[in-house]
């Protein structure tokens, strides 16, 4: 099956690592050029422009003209839908915290009763 394009959806677009990287700075607030963008992340400014574009296409990047420049800021609603998706998981990662935090309540309870003095 073919893959879907980079700019069809959320999913596709933050399935690259560094489009996640943009966002999570773009997340932090205010607005960003692109050069701020490519010296935070210490990437080539014409990588995250690349990232940028795709980004705005699938609506997570707000632009704003500002004389030569472009302000980027994170527009998040697109991503309710991976939000939504992963949430679905949280039940088996619940169940994993549950078993973890059970056995070490129980090897603490088998310690304590190992070293209780014996009279």
């Amino acid at each position: 099956m073919a893959r879907a394009a980079t700019t069809s959806d959320a999913f596709n677009a933050v399935a690259e690592p560094r489009r996640r990287e943009i966002i999570e700075v773009l997340a932090l607030g205010d607005t960003h050029n692109v050069g701020d963008i490519a010296r935070k992340l210490r990437m080539p400014q014409p990588a995250v422009s690349k990232h940028l574009g795709v980004l705005r296409k699938v609506g997570l990047v707000n632009v704003l003209k500002a004389g030569q420049q472009r302000l980027y800021s994170l527009n998040a609603k697109p991503l309710k839908p991976v939000h939504d998706w992963v949430g679905m998981f949280e039940k088996f990662w619940d169940d994993q915290l549950k078993a973890i935090k059970d056995a070490a309540e129980r090897k603490a309870r088998e310690m304590a009763a190992n070293k209780k003095p014996n009279l």
